[in-house]
């Protein structure tokens, strides 16, 4: 489970769904996904290809 120190920055910052972030955030790591920071959100890649992004809504996090 490699993180990205340029991606603890969305995660620091947050002030909403912290706790599901960081529960979505070790997910995906534990599938092997490469994390980066593109468009200001977590976004997890496999072969340069984007898989997944982690983003905050008003009733929920995705």
């Amino acid at each position: 489970m490699k993180t990205n120190p340029k991606v603890d920055f969305f995660f620091n910052k947050a002030t909403e769904w912290q706790h599901e972030y960081q529960k979505l955030r070790s997910i995906i790591l534990d599938c092997g996904l490469a994390e980066e920071l593109k468009w200001g959100v977590p976004c997890y890649t496999m072969q340069n290809n984007n898989i997944v992004l982690i983003h905050g809504f008003k009733n929920y996090c995705a």
